[in-house]
């Protein structure tokens, strides 16, 4: 399937959708209140993006944005999906149960960046004190041992 292909597709999936194919991964904008049925969709196919293999977040200091990297392991095509979150009240929808993989991942990002993924079975820390305060990876996060700020 060609990036056009793709695109067409998409936009027929998802109508609020943006797509970039100037890179050489197709990069998609959806909507966080249509992320959970786009997910699902995309998972199907064609081309059937069934493998998630990176699901992490950026903080651009007015929202923050869960970023998706999807590939289809009979075709090998991937593509990025990208979610635009109110920083404030970062939430969204789990995909684990259509994607295994993203189920530590989701918990990373809750960890690190606060973000509450709805109907995850088991949202808790990974790695952090369960009585660490605050979101280390956040761009106003301060380090008062390492005084690291962005």
């Amino acid at each position: 399937m060609t990036k056009e292909e793709m695109i067409t597709w998409i936009l027929g999936i998802e109508p609020a959708a943006t797509t970039d194919d100037t890179g050489e991964w197709l990069v998609v904008q959806v909507p966080v209140d249509k992320w959970k049925n786009f997910a699902a969709c995309i998972h199907k196919g064609p081309p059937a993006l069934d493998f998630l293999f990176c699901l992490t977040a950026v903080d651009w200091k007015t929202h923050l944005c869960v970023v998706y990297h999807l590939r289809s392991s009979r075709t090998d095509e991937t593509m990025v999906v990208k979610v635009q979150l109110d920083r404030d009240k970062p939430q969204i929808d789990t995909v684990c149960d259509i994607w295994r993989t993203a189920e530590f991942h989701e918990r990373e990002a809750f960890e690190m960046f606060g973000i509450t993924f709805h109907q995850h079975p088991d949202l808790r820390k990974l790695i952090l004190p369960d009585d660490f305060n605050g979101y280390p990876m956040r761009k106003d996060f301060e380090d008062p041992v390492n005084m690291i700020k962005l």
